[in-house]
Order: C-alpha cells, then structure tokens, then sequence
C-alpha cells in the first residue's frame, strides 16, 4: 500500500510538470468538500421508494459492501457500520468485493458486485445477491454473473432497466488483467481488450437472457483500459458515463457516450465531463454514477482518507452532460 502511494504522489508530480493539463489545473477555482470524508471508493447512488438516498461502495476495513445513507443527495451522509454482504458467494474467495450497485426489481432489492474468483487467480467475477430489505443482509447467488476468466475477468458492474421494462447490467471486461505490463497493466503493446459488456436479464434482475454484446472499448488517449460504467436515459438519448485511464494516476477522469437505442453504438462526447483539476480542485475523481433523473453525479477522488465521496448537481441537454 504505501509503495502504491508513493507511486501515485511521484506520478502526480510528474504529470504537472509534463502534462497539457497543466493549464487546466490554472484555470481551475473551485474547491468543493467530499460529502463523505473516508475511503469510500466506486460509489453507487440509489434512492429507495420513500425517498431516502443510499450510496454503496467497495469493500474497506474489513467491510465487504459499505452503505451509507441521506435524506438528500447532498446529505449530510450517515455512514453505517454494517455490511451488507457478509458472505459474497461460495464462488468467490470472499475476498476485494468491489463497486457495487443496487437495484429494486419487484419484491426484491438486488445488489450487484465483483468479488475475486475462487479459481487460483487473482481475477474477479460480476455477481449478484438478494435481500427484502435495503440496507440487508444480501444472499448472494450460488454462481457469478459472468465470469469471463479467459479474457482477465470482470468488474464494475452497475443496472438499468429500460423504458419498457426490461433489465440489464453492463460490467467492464477486466482485461488489463492479464496485460503485458505499464500503467494498471495494461499500457504495454499489445494492449488487451477492456470492453464495455451489455447483458439482458429475465425479469427477475439476475439471470442472464441470451448473449452479451461489446458496446465500447478502449482506444487512445484512455490509457490502458474503461471501466465503471453506468447507463442512464433521458429525454430519448442513453447515457454510458465510464473512467479511462489508470486509477493510481492523476488522468483518471470521467467520460462518456450517447446513443439512441441501448445496444448502440454509442458516440463519444468530446465533453470530458470530471478530470484532474478541472472543474475541481480534484486529482482523479472517476468511478461515478449519476441518479437515474440525470440531475446528480457522486464519484470519488483522492484525498487524505483514501478516495472520499463527492457529489455535484449536472445538467443534461440533448446529448451534452455538464456540472451545473
């Protein structure tokens, strides 16, 4: 851990001195206050049927899936010390539960995640787990999700459910995984696919329904891999926000695509919408979700507890996203 930090704090301060992003940071004036203070990474966003706001967030101190709860998105927050998800799925090592995500389907709510392979890796699989109750305990289900160990795994996994009902998830195939070296793995030539997956589900909200399709990958300029994905609709248009670049650097950001139909194929915006320095006074905010009325973002980016959690109001007109 503290080589890792290390290795962050000399990567950020080569990336000032080099960087285009230099004169970003300069045109930069606003500072904004974490909303959780404490290592609270890959928040989700999700606002239950009387009104209370929950985010969740990758496992710390022991915690498997962390939850904290607010009358508003902009809290005050209330982090509770319990977990979620005692026991993540006798196909897992039970181990670095990872960005997870909740969604209520009929009766159940259902809680989205990744957790590492009992295989004799170190690869992580997409699960799901249910429960009645928001805040658990979740059961989780007696297979992962998807799996894909050949292609290095699988990661972030988040839900939508369609104007007409339908259910999906899309997840990150953890490609990098098996990379050949550099930044997160996955910067040395050849670089391995890290695509966007969209999977449909039956009514349920956890079993697979058919196959899966690739939406987006990679390309220059998002360093070694995308990840984090999410999917929104309003107004006619499908939002698919996602980080590139390598968490442990300063160009982790947030991005994102529209398309007009679920399946695509998505446009990149040329709007970076989060990045070191720009709009805020942030190194590497990413991992973000928005609320499913594309009014708020939440996202972590370093701080001195870790990664804290931040929130910030957002504007969505026609295709274009931005901080209000």
């Amino acid at each position: 851990m503290l080589s890792a930090l290390f290795s962050t704090a000399f990567l950020l301060i080569d990336f000032v001195a080099a960087s285009p992003l230099k004169a970003l940071h300069k045109r930069s004036t606003q500072s904004i206050d974490a909303v959780i203070d404490a290592s609270f990474a890959d928040p989700a966003i999700f606002e239950d049927t009387d009104g209370t706001f929950y985010t969740f967030a990758t496992s710390h101190h022991g915690i498997n899936v962390q939850v904290a709860m607010a009358t508003t998105v902009n809290g005050p927050w209330e982090v509770l010390r319990h977990d979620l998800l005692p026991t993540p799925g006798y196909w897992s090592t039970g181990a670095r539960v990872w960005a997870p995500d909740v969604r209520k389907i009929g009766e159940n709510y259902i809680l989205y995640y990744s957790a590492q392979n009992a295989e004799p890796t170190t690869q992580h699989c997409v699960g799901a787990a249910t429960s009645k109750n928001v805040l658990g305990p979740y059961e989780a289900l007696g297979t992962p999700l998807a799996c894909p160990l050949s292609e290095g795994g699988a990661i972030d996994i988040s839900g939508f459910t369609d104007t007409d009902g339908t259910h999906f998830v899309v997840y990150k195939v953890d490609g990098n995984s098996i990379g050949h070296g550099g930044a997160c793995g996955n910067t040395v030539e050849p670089l391995v696919p890290t695509p966007i997956r969209l999977q449909r589900l039956e009514d349920d909200g956890y079993t697979p329904a058919g196959g899966y399709m690739d939406i987006l990958d990679h390309i220059e300029g998002d360093g070694p891999y995308i990840e984090a994905p999410q999917i929104i609709f309003v107004d006619g248009v499908y939002f698919l926000f996602f980080s590139s670049n390598c968490y442990l650097t300063p160009e982790y950001d947030v991005k994102y695509a529209t398309a007009s139909a679920i399946r695509g194929p998505y446009t990149r915006s040329s709007n970076q919408l989060l990045q070191t320095g720009m709009p805020f006074n942030l190194t590497a905010p990413g991992g973000a979700q928005i609320t499913r009325d594309g009014n708020f973002i939440v996202f972590h980016a370093n701080c001195d507890n870790g990664r804290c959690m931040y929130e910030r109001q957002i504007r969505v007109s026609g295709t274009t996203v931005t901080i209000a």
